[in-house]
C-alpha cells in the first residue's frame, strides 16, 4: 500500500491528464475529473483504496468551505442593487421549482421523507462555470444573457440556504418519529440561524484580521484559517458549514475594502483541492448500485429540469421581465457541478443510510448534465437570439 503522499500525486497526475483530454473533447474539466476519478477509485481499477478516500475528509471539508466562501463573495450590495429584482425573484423560484418538482414527485412515488428531501435539497444548484463558459465563448448577448449572469450568481446561495433548510429538517425527521415537535422546530433553526450568525461574527473578525495583516501570504493564511475555523466549529456544535461560511464571505465582502487582495490569491491556490476533491467523489462512486437507481435517478434527472423551467418562467413573469427570458431562460440552467457534488457530499454524511445511493444518483446527473446542459444553453441562447447560429 502506497503512501499518502504519493496517493495525492496520482490525484493530481490523474486531474491533470484528465483535464487535457476532455479539453480536446470540448467537454468541461470537472467531468473528466469524476470520470477519470471512478476509474481509478476502489469500484474500478483500485489504484485509489477505500481507507485513503476515508482519510481525506479534510480536503472534502476544505473544498466544500471554499466553494461556499466564494459563493458569497457575489453577494454585494451594490450588485444586487445594480441587477434589480427581476434576478432576484428569478434565481429563487427557479430554485425553490427544482426542490419542489423533486421532493412532491419522489414523495408520489412512495420514497421516504428524508430521501426526498435531501434529493430536492441538491436539485436546486447550477453550474455557473460551465453556463459563464457558453456565454464568454459565443460572446452572447441581449436581455436572456444579461437576466441569466445574475441569477446563476444568485443561484447556488439558494441552493445553500434550501440545503440546510431541508437537511436540517430530514435529519430530525430520521430520527423515525422519536423526536418531540419542538425538537423538529428547534434543530433546523439552530442550524440555519446559527451557521448566519457565527459566519457573520467570523466576517467581521476577518475585517479587522486583513487590516492587521498587510503581507500576502498571511492575508492568504488568514482566509484559509477563517474557511476552516468555519467549518470545524460549525460541524462540531451542529451548524450549516456552508450556510456560515456564505455568509462570513458576504460580510466580509460588503465591509472590506481589501476584496481583491483576498479572492484573487484564493482562486490561485484552490485549483488542486477542487481537482482532488473531483477525483475523490468520482472514486465514491459505486457502479455496481447504478441500475438499482434508475428509475430515481430518471426522476432526479427530468424532475430538476422541469422545476427549473417552471419556476424560471413563473418569476420572470412574476417580475414583468421580457417574454423572452420567461420562454428560455430555463433551459440555460441546466448544468450542474461542483455545489451539487459538495451538496451530495455533505448529505451523504448527514445521512449515511443513503448515503452511497444519493452520492451515485446525483455524480450520475452531473455527468449527464455536464454533457448535455452547456448545448441545450447554447441551442436556448440561439432560440433566443442572442448567439448567432
Amino acid at each position: 500500500m502506497l503512501n499518502t503522499m504519493t496517493y495525492v500525486a496520482i490525484m493530481l497526475l490523474a486531474a491533470l491528464l484528465a483535464g487535457k483530454l476532455v479539453k480536446k473533447m470540448k467537454l468541461p474539466n470537472v467531468t473528466g475529473y469524476l470520470v477519470i476519478g471512478l476509474l481509478i477509485g476502489p469500484n474500478c481499477i483500485g489504484i485509489l483504496p477505500e481507507e485513503f478516500l476515508g482519510s481525506m475528509s479534510i480536503v472534502t471539508d476544505l473544498a466544500l468551505g471554499c466553494i461556499a466562501f466564494s459563493i458569497g463573495a457575489e453577494f454585494r450590495i451594490k450588485f444586487l442593487k445594480r441587477v434589480g429584482k427581476a434576478p432576484i425573484v428569478i434565481g429563487v423560484l427557479e430554485g425553490v421549482g427544482a426542490v419542489l418538482v423533486v421532493d412532491l414527485v419522489l414523495l408520489i412515488c412512495g420514497y421516504d421523507v428524508t430521501f426526498a428531501l435531501a434529493m430536492g435539497a441538491i436539485a436546486s444548484a447550477t453550474a455557473a462555470a460551465s453556463t459563464l463558459m457558453i456565454v464568454k465563448q459565443y460572446k452572447a448577448s441581449g436581455p436572456v444573457t444579461n437576466t441569466l449572469l445574475p441569477v446563476v450568481a444568485l443561484d447556488d446561495a439558494v441552493a445553500l440556504m434550501a440545503f440546510g433548510i431541508s437537511m436540517a429538517v430530514a435529519n430530525v425527521v430520521s430520527s423515525h418519529g422519536t423526536a418531540s415537535v419542538g425538537k423538529l422546530l428547534l434543530e433546523p433553526c439552530i442550524e440555519i440561524i446559527g451557521g448566519i450568525a457565527f459566519g457573520a461574527l467570523l466576517g467581521i473578525i476577518m475585517v479587522f484580521a486583513v487590516k492587521w495583516y498587510t503581507g500576502r501570504g498571511n492575508r492568504l493564511a488568514v482566509t484559509i484559517m477563517m474557511i476552516m475555523l468555519c467549518v470545524g466549529v460549525s460541524n462540531m456544535v451542529g451548524f450549516s458549514s456552508l450556510l456560515a461560511c456564505m455568509v462570513l464571505s458576504m460580510v466580509f465582502v460588503n465591509l472590506s475594502g481589501f476584496r481583491e487582495k483576498i479572492y484573487e490569491p484564493l482562486d490561485r491556490i484552490t485549483p488542486p483541492v477542487y481537482m482532488m476533491f473531483f477525483i475523490i467523489s468520482g472514486a465514491s462512486l459505486d457502479v455496481t448500485i447504478i441500475a438499482s437507481v434508475g428509475a430515481v435517478g430518471a426522476i432526479y434527472v427530468i424532475g430538476r429540469v422541469v422545476g427549473k423551467v417552471l419556476g424560471a418562467a413563473l418569476g420572470a413573469h412574476i417580475s414583468k421581465a421580457p417574454k423572452i427570458v420567461s420562454k428560455w431562460l430555463g433551459f440555460t440552467l441546466i448544468p450542474q457541478e461542483g455545489v451539487a457534488i459538495g451538496l451530495a457530499t455533505s448529505a451523504a454524511a448527514t445521512l449515511p443510510e443513503y448515503g452511497k445511493k444519493i452520492q451515485t444518483i446525483v455524480l450520475c446527473g452531473v455527468v449527464i448534465y455536464e454533457l448535455i446542459g452547456p448545448i441545450i444553453t447554447k441551442m436556448a441562447l440561439i432560440k433566443a437570439g442572442e448567439i448567432k447560429a
